[in-house]
């Protein structure tokens, strides 16, 4: 008995597991081969302020009658003329440096005999060879990580520039200088760009926003759901996209639908959006009580007061005829999660509403004088500025209709302009305020999208942008440790 539940409860977990592999992702992000390029210029900028930092011990050496010692070693330029970026497919990014110089000046001290002599040399290390293999995953708490770095670097030969008094014992002297630097020099450049990807990059990589609060009501979980998906042409990233209510974090909205497809490379980035995306925000939102709210007083049209008073005179007039003047007031609340719906033609939002009349009669309790149904449609029109996603809402479509019965459905029939005009006067521009704040999507500080198309497909967005660096690769890293 005790193995068949061991046997089920690992079953059970065997398929959750199963499950959440495989569960569609809310939001892509593919970075291609076009945005790698201009990745590669503020790559090549670190690269060669990080090797410029190189630290090189000092270097004793004795021959014969011969002593050296080399200090003050300092990279004076690289010219890392032939530097490749590049995907790796199935590992993460490449970079790849080829015959290559770097120019470098040291101080010497030597001692031939009785003869002290000290100086500045210059050398130059040519055929400079760099192989640095990045490897990309998601980390236990769904950031992209550099997981490790694999690198290979050589020197095929180093040339010395030597001036003073002992000039022929400085041509004799420059083949051990040069072969002893070259070593060093070439077991310095692993550690110093494993030190850069390892730390530098990925302390950068932290400040891109995986769980973190929108407004005061909801937040975003952006955590990858798998490994990033490397191929020659492009990185693509999988997340979650999944807003959450703030006071209630560990809800959460399964998602079925439709996994997001993105089929082009023209551009240098690509941003995916399903309806589970936009779903998950509508039901944080509405969790938290934003869809509903009260049309009264100054916020009350004069001409739909009036009318809701005529309209329900006789109700005023049963209940109490002092009441005539009592201020009216509308109660509006969705009372099912909005749905998001997304096609060819473009997005939509419908809302379901009740819609409650009520009568404020001073020194008393309110009280209601109907109730209807309220079903709406908008145009949901989505946009893209810098970091930050934003939605714009119209009035696509309209309706009211009683809870009670056909015939009072029919007596609402004067309300639907009133009403209609209300509602895009006052309500729409109210839930406008809010979705055009827009939501950060998972790029790192420095880095924003430009030059956006907005393209719809059946049941999923997609954005085709390219990407602008208001900052450089060393700044970004900079702002990211001092956070």
């Amino acid at each position: 008995m005790t193995s068949c539940l061991l046997s089920l409860l690992f079953f059970s977990f065997l398929s959750s597991a199963a499950a959440a592999a495989t569960q569609p992702a809310g939001c892509k992000i593919r970075i291609t081969d076009r945005g790698l390029e201009l990745l590669k210029s503020e790559t090549l900028k670190f690269v060669e302020e990080e090797l410029s930092n190189i630290t090189i011990p000092e270097m004793k050496g004795k021959d014969g009658r011969f002593q050296y010692t080399i200090t003050d070693v300092k990279i004076m330029e690289l010219n890392l003329t032939h530097a490749d970026l590049q995907f790796y497919p199935q590992v993460g990014l490449l970079f790849d440096v080829q015959n290559s110089s770097i120019s470098l000046s040291f101080y010497r001290r030597v001692l031939y005999w009785f003869f002290y002599d000290t100086g500045n040399i210059n050398a130059s290390a040519e055929g400079v060879n760099i192989n640095t293999v990045l490897n990309l995953i998601r980390d236990d708490e769904g950031r992209l990580k550099i997981n490790n770095i694999t690198c290979d670097a050589s020197i095929a030969h180093m040339r010395a520039q030597f001036s003073g008094t002992l000039g022929r014992v400085y041509d004799f002297l420059s083949t051990f200088v040069t072969s002893g630097m070259r070593f060093l020099l070439s077991q310095q450049i692993c550690p110093a760009l494993e030190h850069a990807a390892l730390v530098h990059m990925n302390s950068m990589l932290e400040t891109i926003p995986v769980r973190t609060e929108v407004d005061g009501y909801i937040g975003i979980d952006y955590s990858l759901i798998n490994n990033p998906v490397v191929t020659s042409r492009g990185l693509d990233m999988n997340f979650r996209g999944m807003f959450f209510e703030l006071s209630n974090q560990n809800e959460t909205l399964v998602n079925t639908a439709v996994d997001p497809v993105i089929m082009a490379y023209e551009r240098m980035v690509y941003l995916a959006l399903s309806e589970y995306f936009f779903d998950s925000g509508l039901l944080a939102y509405y969790r938290a009580g934003i869809f509903e709210m009260d049309i009264v007083n100054e916020k009350m049209p004069k001409d739909l007061e009036m009318l809701l008073r005529t309209t329900y005179s006789v109700a005023i007039m049963v209940q109490n005829p002092g009441l005539m003047d009592a201020p009216i007031s509308l109660h509006l609340a969705v009372n099912v999660p909005p749905k998001t719906t997304i096609k060819t033609s473009g997005a939509t939002v419908a809302m379901k509403a009740t819609v409650k009349v009520m009568l404020l009669p001073a020194g008393r309790p309110p009280f209601q004088l109907s109730s209807m149904t309220m079903e709406t449609k908008f145009n949901a029109k989505v946009s893209m500025k810098g970091k930050r996603l934003a939605v714009h809402l119209d009035l696509r479509r309209f309706k009211i209709f009683s809870n009670k019965s056909a015939l009072e459905s029919l007596a609402l029939i004067p309300l639907q302009g009133p009403l209609k005009t209300m509602l895009q006067m006052s309500v729409v521009p109210l839930i406008n305020n809010w979705t055009k704040r827009g939501v950060q999507i998972p790029l790192a500080d420095g880095m924003d999208f430009i030059e956006e198309v907005v393209e719809y497909h059946n049941g999923f967005i997609v954005i085709g942008a390219n990407l602008h660096f208001s900052k450089g690769l060393r700044e970004m890293v900079a702002g990211s440790e001092t956070d």
